[in-house]
């Protein structure tokens, strides 16, 4: 099916180093992925295999239905937008989209109309005698994006193209590109290492771990119920702690971290008693006006203003946690206050460490 990108047991290693590892990933027609993770994990080496700029050393990699593993680049029906646009400057904003289309020796009117049809696409309309030095960095990114697409490819591969972007424009660009990825409905692979990034954008997201992808899930899925504890530490859960599983009982699990909290747990299958757990909270699970079933006195022992959040540092026996409260409810509380903390059973969160299996 056009735009269907499947991706078989890759494998990519640099000597000793496994860059990417028996990766498999599915990507429908349309559908905008992105590969989320940290500086190393794997996520531009999976986009570079994908786009054919590089070979695995296994496994195999599927566009439209075609087996393009052994394709180069330039026969695969997938175009990239790479970090730094690689614009040329000597070329207008019209010379650059252009460019592909120029080397394809397509006729002239084609290409004209080819060209201003993609310039209002991404909002450019009008600009294209300019130069690239006289264009903004949003701009930049704009005819990036043009080039790419004049040439109407199957899959778009994108390699953070917004890293160098400030942080308001970046946050405008996140919406424009989602919003544009729905109009042309072409199949986005997107790579990242920003999550809000890959939260406002994505319909699916990998996130990558030393080679291989540790889960694949929707937006919210992922945030409300990260599986691993490296997904959950990654996804901002401030709250992980290692704790041993006391009893299981009625749909409740409960369990003793290390520094001596004990708490209620919702069942999800998987605590037994008598054996170790990863557990973890979000800070804005966490309450310090309601009272349910887990609720602990406390001591604030540091703030972090974050605008309408704060960040409280919350003391409850040897363990501290994160709680976060909007601002409103915040007034009044400060530094060395005495709070009773408190948060649902279905708050805390069973976390698998595939690491220490390895």
């Amino acid at each position: 099916m056009k735009g269907e990108l499947r991706i078989r047991g890759v494998c990519r290693s640099y000597g000793d180093v496994r860059a990417v590892r028996e990766v498999s990933l599915d990507v429908s027609p349309g559908q905008f992925v992105t590969l989320l993770g940290p500086s190393g994990c794997g996520k531009t080496t999976l986009l570079r295999l994908v786009a054919g700029f590089e070979r695995p050393d296994s496994g195999s990699i599927w566009i439209s239905g075609q087996d393009v593993t052994a394709l180069p680049a330039h026969r695969r029906p997938a175009n990239t937008v790479f970090q730094h646009y690689a614009l040329f400057p000597h070329r207008t904003v019209f010379g650059n989209v252009s460019f592909g289309l120029e080397i394809e020796r397509r006729p002239r009117a084609e290409i004209r109309d080819k060209v201003e049809r993609a310039l209002e696409l991404v909002r450019l309309a009008g600009l294209g005698d300019r130069f690239i030095t006289e264009i903004s960095g949003g701009q930049k990114q704009r005819v990036a994006l043009a080039r790419a697409l004049v040439l109407e490819p199957e899959v778009l591969l994108l390699d953070e193209p917004m890293a160098a972007l400030d942080p308001k424009l970046r946050k405008e660009m996140q919406v424009e590109l989602k919003n544009l990825q729905e109009r042309v409905r072409i199949t986005f692979l997107f790579v990242t290492h920003d999550q809000d990034e890959a939260l406002v954008m994505a319909d699916r997201i990998a996130v990558m771990s030393h080679g291989h992808i540790e889960q694949i899930d929707g937006p919210e899925e992922l945030y409300e119920r990260p599986r691993t504890r490296f997904v959950a530490d990654f996804l901002g859960v401030a709250n992980l702690f290692r704790a041993e599983v006391l009893d299981v009982a009625d749909g409740v699990a409960r369990v003793r971290t290390e520094g001596g909290l004990s708490f209620r747990a919702a069942n999800d299958g998987g605590y037994r008693a008598g054996t170790a757990v990863w557990v973890g909270l979000r800070s804005e699970k966490i309450s310090l006006t309601d009272r349910t079933v887990n609720a602990f006195p406390g001591t604030i022992e540091d703030e972090i203003f974050l605008g309408d959040w704060t960040d409280w540092r919350v003391r409850v026996g040897s363990e501290v946690l994160s709680v976060g409260e909007g601002n409103v409810l915040a007034r009044g509380r400060k530094r060395g206050d005495t709070v009773t903390l408190s948060f649902p059973p279905d708050a805390v969160l069973r976390l698998d460490d595939p690491e220490r299996a390895e």
